[in-house]
């Protein structure tokens, strides 16, 4: 089945819509679980679809991140590099690391220790989402930094990471 390009458009504006609407009731209707104290705690729902190019950048940050955390930068993260980003941007991105000596998807040095994706605005063929990476520094003090992440809706592919 093809989609459309306008459907395709509306995909990410309508889950992102979605995603507004159900994520406060998450915690209220998920599951409930166990903990090792024997208090029960809600579980969050994650999901995603492979046709919303919101959620391939979820899906691409989702696993960067655990890659660089469990591994560190090597041969499955470069993977993930090709197949989630335009040769374009690959290119660009080796060289602002060569003169910045920090990781280009992330704009910074290190891991982060949680990501959140958002819809931002689309039109002309491109899809920008909103990317806030959460970072703790050796004390334990919690700081954000903010992505805006461009897609190309014809392929999903990122073609270009700028922060905001």
């Amino acid at each position: 089945m093809t989609v459309s390009p306008r459907a395709r458009c509306a995909t990410p504006a309508v889950a992102a819509l979605m995603l507004a609407l159900t994520v406060p009731a998450v915690g209220a209707s998920s599951a409930v679980t166990d903990t090792p104290s024997g208090a029960a705690r809600a579980v969050p729902a994650r999901s995603g679809s492979p046709v919303s190019t919101v959620d391939h950048v979820a899906h691409f940050y989702a696993a960067y991140i655990d890659v660089l955390h469990d591994t560190g930068r090597g041969s499955l993260a470069d993977g993930l590099r090709h197949h989630y980003l335009t040769s374009g941007l690959s290119k660009s991105l080796a060289r602002w690391e060569a003169a910045h000596h920090r990781d280009g998807v992330l704009r910074a040095k290190g891991v982060p220790t949680a990501w959140q994706v958002t819809y931002q605005d689309s039109g002309m063929g491109h899809c920008w989402t909103h990317v806030n990476l959460t970072w703790r520094d050796q004390r334990h003090r919690v700081h954000h930094s903010d992505l805006i992440v461009q897609s190309d809706i014809a392929t999903m592919r990122i073609s270009d990471i700028r922060a905001e």
